[in-house]
């Protein structure tokens, strides 16, 4: 499995927006300027990002991008999809035709996998990232191991584990 510049680049971007969040619209220039992207590959990502309904737009002057919905409510393994990106780990992108007769002997070993990955991403949001970020800013391990804790239903929420005595919020 390989993660592109474009699956990378738009994890970036969504991030700085994360963290800039209530600044108002912020223009894809500065996020450009901020991560060392190209405002034109942006202007692509963002379109996919758009439509997918991860960020919104607002037009005119002052205008720029936002987030859809609150940081906390939207995962990287979103970010990674919406702009057609995958976590797929086997060379026959999933269609058990590894092989002229079928699968090879260990694609379900990278099927495994790459459900693996997907599920990782899929429980890490944008808010745990500014959260980490946050963290690593004030001295304070942004390395800690997290600890899964489920909510609503199938979802599983991964928290910073907590030294002894200290409850996970």
């Amino acid at each position: 499995m390989r993660l592109t510049t474009k699956g990378r680049y738009a994890v970036t971007a969504v991030l700085d927006l994360a963290i800039h969040q209530g600044e108002g619209p912020i223009a894809l220039a500065d996020i450009a300027q901020r991560q060392g992207i190209s405002l034109s590959y942006l202007e692509q990502l963002f379109a996919k990002l758009r439509k997918r309904g991860l960020v919104l737009s607002v037009r005119g002057p002052g205008g720029g991008y936002h987030l859809a919905r609150e940081a906390g409510a939207i995962f990287i393994a979103e970010v990674i999809t919406a702009v057609d990106e995958n976590v797929d780990t086997t060379r026959c992108g999933g269609e058990r035709n590894c092989k002229a007769d079928g699968p090879c002997l260990t694609h379900d070993l990278w099927m495994d996998l790459s459900d693996r990955i997907y599920r990782y991403l899929n429980n890490i949001s944008l808010r745990d990232l500014v959260e980490r970020g946050t963290e690593a800013a004030s001295g304070r391990s942004a390395t800690r191991p997290l600890e899964a804790t489920r909510v609503e239903g199938t979802k599983v929420r991964l928290d910073p584990v907590r030294p002894s005595g200290q409850a996970n919020a």
